[in-house]
């Protein structure tokens, strides 16, 4: 290799996106595999491990050149609730960590970036996927304040648990 080779530069990647369309069309009869492969080329994501339960989640590694990774753990698309978890831990990466400054109020957006994309889909949230999206959202609510939260959104309210 003489001096002139090095000066060249190196292969690049390319991220090539199926238009959504597309990707609806393939997504039918419960197999998710093209929305899987669409939202990992989309927001360049690493599976770490898929999950037997129906729990996600989702971080970012950075590194000392400046480079990070978008990593999710998830269970692999087969049903609606599924596709809603993998979905949401999707929805971290897509919406950003630390864009809201509660948890609580990152989880609601995160939760309706990924209702709103299984829309998009052609898939239809159904009551499972409602009522997962209500326990989570009790959840991370009373989790806030437990720890002492001051005030929250009016968005959160209607997830407060009485009692």
């Amino acid at each position: 290799m003489n001096s002139l080779d090095r000066s060249l530069p190196g292969p690049r990647t390319v991220i090539v996106t199926v238009p959504i369309p597309l990707v609806r069309a393939r997504a039918t009869g419960g197999n998710y595999d093209a929305i899987v492969l669409y939202m990992k080329r989309r927001y360049a994501l690493r599976i770490r491990r898929w999950r037997r339960a129906m729990s996600g989640c989702a971080w970012q590694s950075r590194y000392q050149d400046g480079s990070t990774t978008n990593w999710i753990e998830a269970p692999v698309p087969r049903t609606p609730i599924s596709l809603a978890i993998f979905l949401h831990e999707v929805g971290h990466h897509a919406v950003g960590f630390g864009r809201y400054r509660m948890r609580c109020e990152e989880e609601y957006h995160v939760w309706l970036w990924a209702l709103q994309r299984m829309r998009e889909l052609g898939v239809t949230p159904d009551a499972r996927v409602a009522r997962r999206f209500n326990l989570s959202m009790r959840y991370a609510v009373a989790k806030a304040v437990r720890r002492g939260v001051k005030q929250l959104p009016a968005t959160l309210i209607p997830f407060v648990q009485q009692g």
